[in-house]
């Protein structure tokens, strides 16, 4: 048998910031260096062809930031013809940006015969309504039929959380079919700070731009170990560390930072780290409450995360109630991955959740309770059993979601599909 290939599909990859696309060269350089052949269908801001490391990259033309169902259409047309354009791989793994990507699964796999895996992220397009898009009813039920039939006649369908294999049980599908393997948090906060830098990595931004150390003196002093905070300025620290997008709601965080602010003697400061659709917002509505203790920054580079997120007393996650079961966010995983104690604002029947709770490495409050947050974040800051409690959690669950494992899950995975093949 010639060398096992395998061909990646999605919207997402590296410069370009997302989380999917971070996860997705996480394990396509895995495969690489397991000896597989490894292509990756993605976009950028013109057509070409290159190299990341032994990965071959094929990048249609696309905006960064697609405007609109018919930029999106466009992007999963391009995917699908250029995937049926390049010679049969013995497996096609496709994600879930841009939506739908599962039919372009089971497209190519009819024509090329090769298997499919189809890697949820994202459950769409039952998210759609979520996330506020404004799709006709029928609309939304011709797609979910079409995603479904093409996931269940895929391969394997792999999930990120608990809560979305039993959201896909109710529609019927094979429990065998299904694989749970959560997402994982950034290499960099797994490894020295120098490894890194060795590599190359101290100068690029998420987006893939370059930073001067003098250009933003606030991000210096924010990224200080725990022990220079405590020395330099005692501020008891809850971050929110990634994309604020639709998904992910505020105004029960922004409510509790301004009951906050009331309080005599108030050391606790809110950081914002990231970008996306709130952002602007926040900005909006820190200037209009006068909220002196939240503080906004842009992304920051990888030589800063470990010791940004390290850098947080708490660390902050939100989602929405009726996303439940559809998504989980990957900011969940660095906070653990930094051994911080964890609030999520969102579902209490959901991924997050459930691990905060089996771990004791955090609260949860449902959203809408900005008391209920304040006091859970008061609670944190002036009872220290309480945080301390939720740190050991933390750590726990650190040693639990690492890179490594969900990577060789993965993998193995991937060889149980091709195992047929090979038996042939």
């Amino acid at each position: 048998m010639r060398r096992p290939s395998i061909l990646f599909i999605n919207r997402v990859y590296p410069p370009v910031r997302g989380a999917s696309g971070r996860v997705l060269s996480d394990l396509a350089r895995s495969f690489a260096k397991e000896g597989w052949q490894v292509t990756v269908i993605t976009t950028g801001p013109s057509d070409k062809v290159e190299r990341d490391g032994a990965i071959k990259l094929i990048r249609i033309k696309a905006p960064e930031r697609p405007k609109g169902a018919l930029s999106y259409l466009r992007i999963w047309m391009k995917m699908l013809g250029e995937a049926l354009r390049l010679p049969s791989s013995h497996i096609v793994v496709t994600m879930t940006d841009p939506p739908m990507l599962a039919v372009v699964g089971r497209l190519v796999s009819i024509f090329k015969k090769n298997r499919h895996i189809h890697w949820c992220q994202d459950l769409y397009p039952d998210l759609l309504p979520a996330l506020g898009v404004k799709v006709p009813r029928f609309m939304v039920s011709l797609c979910k039929a079409i995603s479904r039939k093409a996931m269940k006649k895929s391969d394997k369908v792999i999930v990120v959380g608990r809560c979305m294999a039993r959201h896909l049980s109710y529609d019927n599908f094979d429990p065998k079919q299904i694989t749970v393997i959560p997402n994982w948090p950034d290499f960099e906060l797994v490894r020295d700070h120098e490894e890194a830098y060795e590599q190359g990595e101290a100068l690029l931004h998420f987006g893939g731009e370059k930073t001067k150390d003098s250009q933003n003196n606030e991000a210096n002093e924010l990224v200080r170990s725990y022990e220079e905070q405590k020395k330099y300025k005692p501020k008891f620290r809850v971050l929110y560390a990634g994309n604020i997008g639709r998904v992910h709601p505020v105004d029960t965080i922004l409510d509790a930072a301004e009951d906050i602010n009331k309080d005599e003697h108030n050391d606790i400061e809110f950081v914002f780290v990231g970008d996306g659709p709130r952002y602007d917002y926040i900005s909006q509505q820190r200037s209009k409450r006068n909220l002196d203790n939240i503080r906004l920054l842009p992304y920051q580079p990888p030589s800063r995360i470990k010791s940004l997120m390290e850098s947080g007393d708490i660390h902050i996650v939100s989602m929405k109630e009726e996303a439940a079961g559809m998504v989980v966010p990957c900011k969940l995983y660095s906070a653990l991955a930094a051994q911080r104690p964890c609030v999520f604002v969102g579902p209490a029947l959901s991924e997050p959740a459930k691990i905060l709770n089996d771990f004791g490495a955090g609260i949860v409050v449902g959203q809408g309770q900005a008391k209920a947050l304040a006091e859970a974040i008061r609670k944190m800051r002036y009872n220290s059993d309480v945080w301390f409690k939720a740190h050991k959690g933390a750590v726990e669950a650190s040693q639990i979601f690492v890179p490594e494992e969900s990577i060789n899950a993965w993998i193995e995975r991937a060889w149980g599909v091709l195992k047929a093949d090979l038996e042939e």
